[in-house]
Order: structure tokens, then sequence, then C-alpha cells
């Protein structure tokens, strides 16, 4: 997870008092909002009446006047999307197949560990929230016009923060440097403080200063007249005219040489630009947003950046968080990029293939998410995409840059405190797995009996961690 979990919804329907108890306890001491009820008429009058919003529901199997199984069938009945994950003391595999063949999302025996419950609830409502947007409901935000809204998808506690700061300072004229890692999507916070600015009616001209030769970034800054060098065989008018009473937006601009640092300072201090090879100055209004993935700060004091410019250019400062501090972005994401690529009908992502994304690094952030999103959709089969379908790095199959990221042991980079709980219980729990199925020597149906689970569960997370019963024969 990021810095700050998404809060969800959580119907429980528990008969047992103090189950029910247990359950609302625990949840809500991870921050989810969380309903109990104590018999399942109430919960169907709601399905009924369109008037159910959870993303995650735990069902007892064994209720009062209705089966659990048949209040599970009636939420599928009704195209319910929230995850179902069932609840029992009946260990027995057949109880288990039906209520995965019903369509539950999980299975889970009593007793469980609280930890436990908060893993599979976590995992049930990113699912929930995939399906939901490729339904078209957000659940937590809603559907908006604001262009920060439909321009940055995300509803995490970090992208909350995010937003909140571009709507203080949308319509605020001042210059703004972004700083974040690539692929984080600095360009789409720049639209979109451009088009939620008062200069929404002007152009918002992008220019990327690292993809530009030195010899060309005065004229591609400032303009030329006709003549001025070889190659000029006409007048340009350079994107300070072109961005003239709207916004230029100079991206990776830690990559601008010292030089041209020198003339863009000057510019930006008089507001008027001389094309090379001309003899007269224009006046332009243009509002600045540069951005840069390095540290400009390391930057000045090495003496690779200005620091006047820096001043200048950082009036108020965005950072934008790398997707790994955001993961609970991820499933709207994924969905995100699945409509805009595969259309209207897009595959689903199987449970399994959203816990590998959610639990994977991503040095490339959001750009490697939609580059992982392409490569599935070429090589899936059916209408669910399978964990198979990911780049190797992600599903597993392969040691990607992602493992360094999930395992990183520098000590000055220290991950947030919910996201190294999430990474320390799914190292516990593949060590747990790799040690009980050593015990029972490769059989499942042992190993599941000393683990306390029954044997689909305990599939389902061999499945998880990638792990061979095979290889322990």
């Amino acid at each position: 997870m990021g810095d700050e979990a998404t809060p969800f919804k959580v119907m429980v329907v528990e008969d047992d008092e103090d189950v029910a108890r247990a359950i609302a306890r625990k949840l809500g001491a991870d921050g989810h909002e969380v309903e109990v009820a104590r018999e399942p008429q109430s919960v169907m009058a709601r399905l009924d009446n369109d008037l159910a919003d959870w993303d995650v529901v735990i069902l007892d199997v064994g209720l009062p006047g209705m089966s659990g199984i048949d209040v599970l069938k009636h939420f599928r009945e009704v195209d319910s999307l929230a995850s179902v994950i069932m609840l029992t003391g009946d260990r027995t595999a057949a109880t288990a197949t039906t209520c995965m063949r019903a369509g539950a999302f999980y299975y889970i025996t009593k007793p469980f560990e609280p930890i436990e419950l908060s893993a599979i609830v976590t995992s049930a409502a990113r699912h929930s929230s995939l399906r939901k947007e490729l339904a078209g409901v957000r659940s937590v935000t809603g559907r908006s016009d604001d262009p920060i809204e439909t321009i940055l998808v995300g509803i995490s506690g970090a992208m909350r923060k995010l937003k909140a700061a571009l709507d203080r300072l949308a319509e605020q004229d001042v210059s703004i440097l972004i700083q974040g890692e690539s692929g984080t999507g600095k360009e789409l916070v720049a639209r979109a403080l451009h088009e939620r600015g008062a200069r929404r009616r002007k152009r918002s001209v992008p220019l990327n200063c690292g993809a530009i030769p030195e010899s060309l970034i005065d004229s591609e800054l400032f303009g030329h007249v006709k003549g001025s060098f070889t190659g000029a065989t006409t007048d340009r008018a350079g994107v300070f005219v072109e961005a003239d009473g709207g916004t230029l937006f100079l991206d990776e601009i830690g990559d601008m040489p010292i030089a041209v640092q020198a003339r863009l300072l000057r510019v930006l201090q008089e507001s008027e630009v001389r094309p090379l090879g001309g003899s007269g100055t224009r006046k332009v209004d243009v509002r600045v947003i540069a951005a840069s993935h390095v540290d400009l700060v390391d930057a000045v004091e090495h003496q690779k950046f200005r620091q006047d410019l820096f001043y200048r250019l950082n009036v108020v400062a965005l950072r934008v968080p790398p997707l790994r501090e955001r993961l609970d972005d991820i499933p709207i994401l994924a969905a995100h990029f699945l409509k805009k690529h595969a259309g209207a009908k897009p595959p689903a992502l199987s449970p399994e293939t959203l816990e590998a994304m959610s639990e994977y690094g991503w040095p490339g952030n959001v750009r490697e998410l939609e580059n992982s999103i392409l490569h599935a959709l070429a090589l899936h089969r059916g209408e669910t995409i399978s964990p198979d379908a990911l780049p190797p790095a992600i599903s597993g199959r392969g040691k990607g840059a992602g493992s360094a990221v999930a395992t990183n042991d520098d000590e000055d980079e220290l991950t947030p405190l919910t996201e190294a709980k999430r990474r320390a219980s799914g190292a516990f729990e593949k060590r747990y797995l790799t040690r009980v199925m050593e015990k029972s020597h490769g059989s499942v149906s042992e190993a599941a009996r000393l683990a306390g689970l029954d044997r689909t569960n305990f599939r389902r997370l061999l499945q998880r961690h990638g792990i061979d019963a095979v290889t322990f024969k």
C-alpha cells in the first residue's frame, strides 16, 4: 500500500456477535468504513433497491433463515460489483469449491488471523475497484468535469494530496516546479494545471529540454529569423511566442545546458524574447511550469544548475509520487489503460494478476504500468488476463528491476511503514508455505492440514507466491 491507504466500504454479514465485532474492530482500526448485519434479508433488500455501495462483503455461510451461498448467488444475479469473501467454520474442500463456483472472491475458515483478514480484504477491494472502474463507476471520487480529476487518475492518499494542492494552485499565476521520477506523469500535472487555470483559453506548449540538441535549443525557445544560421530557411517564433498568453511547460529542465539557462533566466526576468539573428525584442506573457526528474537542489550544489534560475522557477514546488507510493491506484490505472487500449469491452484482470501487479515495485512508474497492460493485451487469451500474460518481472517469472525496489536495504531510502509491513507479511507467508510444503514432502493435502487451511485456499496461496508443489516431492 502507499503512505495512506484508501478507505474501503465493507459489509459484514455475520450472526455471531463476537465474530462480527472482532472483524469490525480490526477493519475499523485499518481505517475502513464497516457495517454489520446480523441477518441477510436487509442486505438483499438493499441490493434489490440499488442501495448497496460496498467494496467488499464478508459473508458467513451459515446464516439464520438462509444459506450464505444463496445470498452470494443473489449478489451475482444482480451484477453486484462488490467482492464477496465467504466465512465459515467448515474446513471441507466441498464447501470451499461451492463458494468459489458461486462467485466468491475468497474463502476464509474460522478461526483466522487478523493480518490474514486485512490482506484478503485489501486484495478484494482492489479487485472491486478494478471492476467498478471498468463498469464506469468511480467509488470514491465520483465522476467529474474538473480537469484535475479527469486528467489525473488516482484516489490514493498520495494522489488526493497532490490534487488538493493543484486545486489551490490552478488559478494562481505563479511559476511551478514539478519534481518526480520518470514515468510518474509530470506532464499530465502541468496539463491539468493549465486546463483548470485562468489561461486555459490560450495554448499550453510543452518542450522537452533534454531531447533537443544544444545547438538548436535557443531556436526552439526564443525563435530565429531567416538566415540566422545554416538551415534557417524561414522565420521561427519559438515556444515562448507560441505560448504567449498561455502556459509553457519546460520538461526535464535539469538537462538544459548552463549557457542556455542564463538566457532563459533573462527572458523570465524581462518577459521579452529576442530571436536568434533578430534586432528587436517581443514582449511575452507566459506562465512557466517546469519539471525535472533530477534533484535540482543537488544540481545547484554541484554547479550543474543555476541557483538564480532555480529560485525563479521554484516559486511553488510540487512532488509527483512514484507508483510504489500509490499502489491503491493500480486497479483504477489498470482499468483506465484497459479501456484506452482495448475498447469498450476490455478483458478483465484476474485477482491473481491484480495481486501480482500490486506486489511489484514499478521502477518505471505509470508509464511502465501502461506498457505492461499493452504486453498483457497482446499475449492474453479469452476474457480474463492471467498473471502469465504480464511481463516476467511483474509476474514473478523473471528477475526484474522491481525486485530491487521491493527489497531495498539502503537505510537512506526507507519504505513507508504500511508498504514495509505488507512486504514483510508477504515474505513471511512465502517462507511459511515453503516450510510446510517441505515438511509434507510436497503433499498439498497434508500441508493444508498442517497449516489449518482448506486445500482450495492453500492452493491459491501457493499460486500467489509462485510455489510449485512438485519441487518438494
